[in-house]
């Protein structure tokens, strides 16, 4: 199987398992944002056009669950995935430390930039939301992304 293909059946993996425990199951907060890491994966390997088509598609749905913030996330994962293209030309090689700082950085800036659209009778206070939980959310996103990428063999373009 091409890897081409192995991405994007673990981008609808993991685009499905996020609604099943976020929604079908209610954990919210207590699982991983498998959305973000789904949409930072593809990032790395499309261009920037189908990788924000890919976070708006992401963010629409995740804001069809949310009717008093609604378009926050769209905006978040829209910007997130055009950022996260952008690192494929300015980072060739992705090592260790790249990648738990790609899904880090990724996942942080995608909870500040939904913090900063959402309303502020919406939002908690800054330090708690994108401080504390965005920053335990993005590890948390790492601890997950980073041993799937290494048991699929998803080293990244090595530099020339």
């Amino acid at each position: 199987m091409s890897q081409d293909v192995r991405l994007w059946l673990v981008v609808l993996g993991f685009s499905l398992i996020h609604f099943i425990m976020h929604v079908g199951f209610g954990f919210g907060p207590a699982v991983p944002d498998m959305l973000t890491i789904a949409l930072l994966l593809a990032a790395r390997e499309v261009g920037m056009g189908w990788a924000a088509g890919l976070g708006l598609v992401f963010g629409l749905l995740e804001d069809s669950l949310s009717v008093l913030s609604f378009g926050a996330n769209s905006v978040a994962m829209t910007v997130t995935g055009a950022l996260g293209a952008t690192t494929r030309n300015l980072f060739v090689g992705d090592s260790l430390s790249f990648q738990v700082s790609y899904f880090i950085i990724g996942k942080w800036i995608r909870e500040l930039i939904h913090w900063t659209m959402a309303g502020e009778a919406l939002r908690l206070p800054f330090l708690e939301q994108v401080m504390l939980n965005g920053l335990l959310g993005a590890g948390y996103a790492a601890g997950i992304s980073v041993p799937l990428m290494m048991m699929m063999g998803w080293r990244g373009r090595e530099a020339t």
